[in-house]
């Protein structure tokens, strides 16, 4: 109380208080930046010394050695490489890795040894710097090779590069000042007080768990996708709810590895309320069908459906989406919440039969009972017509030029395609026809030319009933 009482006497004292706090981390943030180029400065003036200049001279030597040796050693390797066709695409693709860094390689291989020569052959001052160089050059490596496992481009070039540096700091014996200095650059956001070191340090380990989240959730994908008990729409659900789950814990239990308070979340996950009710309602809705169609099962990957003009079977279910693939190689994606509220066609629903029917015409002359007979066999010689569903066939009425008829046969297979069997039935009819002299008509029409009746005595036409003018001319 009194400290308060004393800053609102004395207003001015509060102010100069308040300037030099918010000064003092400025002020250390300067220190550590001196210190560091000082520290840089002695190191640039020791390389003119004559024990470090020849050992620069020999860091040098190193890397001409190690380029020639990738010029001799490179297309040889590239050759041998394009004999191994049987190989994995995993190991390939490191072989193809080491062979663009052959030189780093190359270089590690010679350097380490003569820093070993020179460290049992003469003082260890005079081998420190060719030490430093062999480090930083095999963490350089160690980190290009181990980032390879890393999937995603922008999380692997991120640890790649934040690798690179914090390894170079401890080779260097800068830690301490660089963590000092990226300490004392903070912004205070209401009580949380939020550093470019904890900022480096929340990526880092980050990334580290989000690439532990993602070989978890691919193990367990593939075992869920192995189990032939599970169906495919549960094992999707299962999949999409693994992922959540691991993806979630490593980012909450990232934040609070690195001390950042939970708690100021509560505000965002308010925004996000309110961000939801608003603006991402469609989002929400696809979420909420995709969720249902996976639990009732009604639409499963590998089911032929049809959808307004679609018609394709069902790629992927996705948390947004459904990815349908049609007979010409389209891909459509299509909303889950249109699925859910439009009226689809699940071909293979309960079971993958499916019957399908064609309409054709005989003449009149031809017997119905034997059109009949020829086109239930032409159906049943077909290949992918079921023969445990015998096709059937019916006189359906007698029209202006034809007796029709309707060929009923079913199928199994509905995502091999509908169009090329009902062709392929059509075209075994045609053949079946054209063997027994069966004819299929098509309509006729007759037109008759009637003469017309003319006057003898005016050599013109009789005028037409109800013509005015007929009745003028008689009257006059």
């Amino acid at each position: 109380m009194l400290k308060v009482m004393a800053s609102e006497a004395d207003p001015t004292r509060s102010t100069i208080t308040t300037a030099t706090e918010a000064a003092a981390p400025a002020q250390q943030a300067q220190d550590i930046a001196l210190s560091l180029l000082d520290q840089i400065h002695n190191f640039a003036l020791g390389l003119l010394r004559p024990w470090n200049a020849y050992q620069v001279i020999i860091i040098i030597g190193l890397l001409l050695a190690a380029h020639v040796l990738r010029a001799l050693f490179g297309p040889r390797i590239h050759a041998w490489m394009r004999t191994r066709e049987g190989w994995p695409k995993w190991r390939m693709r490191f072989l193809v890795m080491g062979h663009r860094r052959l030189r780093l390689i190359f270089f590690v291989m010679l350097s380490w040894p003569t820093y070993w020569i020179m460290q049992a052959s003469t003082w260890p001052s005079r081998s420190y710097i060719i030490g430093i160089v062999a480090s930083l050059a095999l963490a350089w490596l160690l980190i290009t090779i181990i980032t390879r496992l890393i999937v995603n481009g922008f999380v692997r070039g991120l640890v790649r590069y934040v690798g690179w540096t914090w390894a170079s700091l401890i080779i260097l014996g800068l830690t301490n000042e660089v963590q000092l200095l990226l300490e004392s650059l903070a912004v205070h956001v209401g009580d949380s007080r939020i550093s470019a070191w904890l900022v480096v340090q929340a990526a880092f380990t980050l990334s580290a768990l989000f690439f532990v989240a993602r070989l978890l959730s691919r193990a367990s994908s593939s075992q869920i996708r192995q189990n032939k008990e599970i169906s495919p729409s549960m094992q999707v659900l299962a999949v999409k709810f693994l992922q959540v789950t691991f993806f979630g814990a490593a980012f909450f239990i990232g934040l609070r590895a690195v001390g950042f308070d939970l708690t100021g979340l509560a505000f965002l996950s308010g925004a996000i309320g309110v961000g939801l009710g608003f603006g991402l309602q469609k989002v929400v809705s696809n979420l909420v069908s995709g969720i249902i169609i996976l639990l009732d099962k009604s639409i499963k990957p590998g089911d032929v459906i049809s959808l307004g003009e679609t018609f394709g079977w069902i790629e992927t279910l996705g948390a947004r989406y459904a990815s349908v693939v049609t007979r010409d190689g389209k891909e459509y994606l299509i909303p889950n919440e249109d699925l859910i509220t439009g009226q689809v066609v699940n071909w293979s629903y309960s079971n993958e039969f499916v019957r399908l029917d064609i309409y054709f015409g005989t003449a009149y002359g031809d017997d119905p009972h034997l059109v009949r007979k020829i086109a239930i066999e032409a159906a049943s010689g077909v290949e992918r017509v079921l023969k445990m569903k015998a096709p059937v066939c019916h006189v359906v009425g007698f029209g202006d030029s034809s007796v029709d008829y309707i060929l009923r046969f079913w199928i199994k297979d509905p995502s091999a395609g509908l169009t090329n069997i009902r062709g392929n039935v059509f075209l075994a009819l045609w053949d079946a026809f054209a063997k027994h002299g069966i004819s299929i008509p098509f309509p006729q029409r007759e037109l008759r030319m009637l003469e017309a009746v003319t006057d003898v005595k005016t050599d013109r036409l009789p005028p037409a009933p109800n013509d005015p003018q007929a009745d003028t001319k008689g009257a006059g």
